[in-house]
């Protein structure tokens, strides 16, 4: 009975953080749907008066953008703002022969009077923060913009978002991203399900209450002296847009969210460039939480609730694993309930964690139908996307919880870019783009095995007993069956 213990603790408190953070969705569910009848009387700059317009830096950074770099250069060349204040800075640190076609099209640019420079340094030291840190110290601008390699902002992004700065505790602007892909697949369409519920219930609901954000690394401008004051730009996590955010605000920067505004993106159509995204992500989430946890708790500059949301904010990517411990133990956990009688009130108990997904499904909801509206037909388009976004972010558990736990040991890794492919002006196949991985990893075999034993949890359901079966865990099983067949899958597909 040791080994059953075990397990049920383990399962138990597994149920209950992913609970925990459910009911944080929950909040933040209120908190978006109250900001969303408030109208926003922030003061603006006038940019009717000239002396209001600051002078602002933009850079781009760039790392072999072979796909994108002309597209990207181009579409920046339209932006509309006073050449006079604007400048535009190139961090290239590339080491394919897009470095060459990028020095030559800023060149062609820097004829029209625009000025746009090609920053260079001699070792990629800190990936993307380097870059960043070293732009940082000849840039001109007051205020910072950054957009990487696949971002398209409208002609009009400055005007929109440059304004909000005339409140000087105001230390970032960040917007929303949109996606230029999003129905290219079952896998563009997933994530951008997943984005659109950071974009607009989770930076909403903790910006509309003054609770920690986070800068997305992209599409958003920051105030030089903030950076500086925060501490600048730093390479000791692989999400340095999180770190720099919350040590900001630990010195009392406020952020400002524009859901309003959008700056449309390319999504991962890869398998792989979308998992080296993903581990990006959640790893560089847990480096920051052990980073950043203490110095929120000790922090006295805000409250409890704000504590507690970004203590969970910065543990959003452990919930993959607390979502793959469960799945993995809610097999042994169905012959055990059948095992043992005497447990059968634990059981019922524990049946009250469904409601975890109630609420995700309640949550997510609200951001579906401010894409797509609402009405019943859509209701029914969601009740299916959302069991496919489920089934699929299960699907990814074990690569994330990799991620996650190599985050929270400290074991340091590079920043692996995420393949770009502007998909609209590709000729021939995607999967010819040079820049995909082209090994498996050995956690797609592992993922595969992970499949089978998800089948045998859905036959387990109608052998287990004495009564016929037990169906309670079936769908689960049934999402986690069908979540990493396809990762396992198009993993293996993608190489061919």
């Amino acid at each position: 009975m040791i080994l059953e213990t075990i397990i049920i603790v383990v399962y138990s408190i597994s149920l209950l953080l992913i609970f925990m953070y459910a009911l944080a969705q929950l909040n933040l569910l209120f908190n978006y749907l109250r900001a969303s009848k408030k109208a926003d009387k922030s003061e603006l700059l006038d940019f009717s008066n000239t002396e209001e317009i600051p002078f602002v830096t933009i850079q781009l950074p760039v790392y072999n953008e072979k796909y994108v770099m002309e597209r990207l250069l181009n579409n920046i060349a339209k932006i509309e703002y006073p050449k006079d204040k604007l400048e535009i800075q190139v961090l290239d640190d590339s080491t394919d022969e897009s470095f060459k076609t990028t020095a030559l099209q800023i060149k062609e640019l820097q004829k029209t009077g625009l000025d746009i420079q090609h920053v260079t340094r001699k070792d990629r030291k800190n990936f993307k923060a380097g870059a960043l840190k070293e732009g940082l110290k000849i840039a001109k601008g007051e205020f910072i913009v950054i957009f990487d390699a696949d971002f398209l902002p409208q002609k009009d992004w400055l005007q929109r978002t440059i304004p909000y700065f005339k409140n000087p505790k105001i230390g970032v602007v960040q917007t929303r991203w949109g996606h230029l892909n999003r129905q290219f697949s079952l896998l563009t369409r997933v994530q951008a399900f997943a984005l659109d519920a950071h974009f607009t219930l989770e930076q909403v609901g903790r910006n509309s209450q003054g609770h920690f954000i986070n800068f997305n690394g992209t599409a958003g401008v920051w105030r030089k002296e903030c950076i500086l004051d925060a501490g600048n730009w730093q390479g000791d996590t692989l999400t340095e847009d999180l770190d720099l955010s919350y040590r900001a605000q630990l010195k009392n920067w406020k952020f400002k969210y524009l859901v309003d505004v959008e700056t449309p993106a390319e999504l991962p159509i890869a398998i792989s460039a979308a998992r080296s995204q993903q581990f990006r992500w959640n790893k560089g989430g847990a480096e920051n939480f052990q980073k950043m946890m203490w110095k929120v708790l000790k922090s006295k500059n805000i409250s409890a609730k704000t504590k507690t949301h970004g203590l969970l904010h910065l543990l959003n990517s452990t919930m993959f694993l607390n979502i793959l411990i469960v799945g993995v133990l809610s097999i042994p956990m169905l012959y055990i309930k059948n095992e043992y009688a005497h447990l059968k009130f634990y059981f019922i108990a524990l049946s009250f964690f469904v409601t975890s997904t109630l609420i995700f499904f309640v949550c997510y909801w609200f951001t579906y139908k401010n894409i797509y509206g609402g009405g019943f037909k859509q209701f029914l388009k969601y009740i299916g996307m959302f069991f496919l976004f489920f089934s699929v972010a299960m699907g990814f558990s074990l690569h994330n919880s990799i991620a996650v736990i190599e985050g929270h040991i400290g074991k340091k890794s590079d920043f692996i870019r995420t393949p770009k492919f502007n998909i609209d002006s590709i000729k021939g196949s995607w999967k010819d783009n040079k820049y995909l991985t082209k090994n498996i990893s050995p956690n797609v075999i592992i993922e595969g095995i992970l499949t089978l034993y998800f089948a045998f949890g859905m036959y387990s359901a109608f052998v287990v007993g004495n009564q016929g079966g037990d169906f309670g865990l079936f769908p689960f099983h049934l999402m986690l069956f069908l979540g990493f067949g396809f990762v396992f899958f198009k993993s293996l597909t993608s190489k061919i």
